[in-house]
């Protein structure tokens, strides 16, 4: 994350290891919404379903989980930084997912496959249909940086992740191959889509224009449907939303999970601060957001790898205090007070008091 807002990186080249460091765009936001995903199975149950009895309560804490993450994600935006701040659509993510609590890993991986397969081209359809609407809610949930379509499908992935025993070896095995298998497949389909005449964006500015059905037929032309949904399937850019994306993004993030959860035991102690800062995403994200804010100023936009690597280094250096010394983040705490508070249940009025009949 620190690397997609600050990194001064040059365009990725497979061929060239020095452009490597151009990863860290799309990708990063995307392995957040996975382990969004495996972070609510684990607290749900992890490989077991919650129980019926539990739903009403488990629900509210999501709920409460996601107003404070919400609240904090707005604050965020308030500093007027250029970052999209993803934490505006994690916090209702939290609440999205409350349907699928009980839902099977199989279930949930299909749910996944449907919304990365379909979700894409379905959506830039709607979108041509309808010429682009631009209400506040469809540009915040279906056509942001963030379309809820794609990023639901990470979550569902994630949450089969972490109901199959993700702590197994076996397990991390066996999603580190087929991590890899769907990033090649997903980079491989983008390609072809670079590689193939899918025709230029449409039109948006001749939709724009559009004043009553007399003049939709050549505004709905202008938006090109049919082309907006196939180049919907072959989009691989960073945040572009595209089936690609997903399938190649999202294999690209299980194989990092996967990759670091074989490493976990015979590098314990050398990944040690990796992992002091894993445990509190949200308050590592959240400073580091402030601090940008703090050096760059209101609206500025800065790209210095020197300031990277010292924003890396101190993120390392104050999670590690900071779990060692005290143990979970602070804005995590906050976010379990903000579950427990919305799933507690009010206590009863006294009726033992002074009796007041006349």
């Amino acid at each position: 994350m620190a690397g997609a807002h600050i990194g001064d990186t040059p365009t990725f080249d497979w061929t060239d290891v020095t452009t490597w460091t151009d990863l860290v765009h799309g990708r990063s936001s995307i392995l957040f919404a996975v382990l969004a995903g495996v972070s609510i199975a684990l607290m749900t149950g992890r490989s077991a379903l919650p129980d019926r009895e539990r739903l009403p309560s488990i629900r509210l804490q999501l709920i409460g989980r996601g107003a404070v993450i919400f609240v904090i994600g707005l604050c965020l935006e308030m500093l007027n930084t250029p970052i999209a701040v993803i934490l505006t659509l994690y916090g209702l993510l939290y609440v999205a997912v409350i349907p699928f609590l009980r839902w099977r890993p199989w279930q949930l991986l299909v749910g996944a496959a449907v919304l990365a397969l379909v979700g894409p081209a379905l959506l830039a359809l709607l979108g041509a249909l309808t010429l682009y609407p631009a209400g506040a809610g469809v540009s915040f949930v279906l056509y942001g940086s963030y379309p809820i379509t794609a990023w639901m499908a990470f979550v569902l992935g994630g949450m089969a992740l972490g109901r199959l025993h993700v702590q197994r070896i076996h397990t991390a095995a066996v999603a580190l191959g087929i991590g890899v298998v769907l990033a090649v497949s997903g980079y491989g389909l983008g390609a072809l889509g670079q590689a193939a005449p899918l025709g230029g964006a449409p039109d948006a500015g001749s939709s724009a224009s559009f004043s009553g059905w007399d003049s939709y037929p050549q505004a709905l032309a202008a938006t090109d449907p049919l082309g907006s949904a196939l180049r919907a399937v072959f989009a691989v850019d960073p945040h572009s939303g595209g089936t690609a994306e997903i399938i190649g993004s999202g294999g690209f993030a299980l194989a990092v999970i996967a990759l670091c959860l074989l490493l976990s035991r015979p590098l314990r102690w050398p990944l040690l601060p990796l992992g002091a800062l894993g445990s509190m995403p949200l308050t590592a994200y959240t400073g580091h957001v402030i601090v940008i804010a703090l050096v760059s100023g209101p609206g500025a936009f800065i790209a210095d790898n020197a300031f990277w690597g010292a924003m890396i280094l101190g993120l390392l250096v104050a999670t590690t205090l900071w779990s060692m010394l005290i143990g979970r983040g602070p804005l995590e705490r906050l976010v379990g007070v903000g579950a427990k508070a919305m799933a507690s249940v009010p206590k009863p009025m006294s009726t033992t008091g002074p009796r007041l009949d006349p």
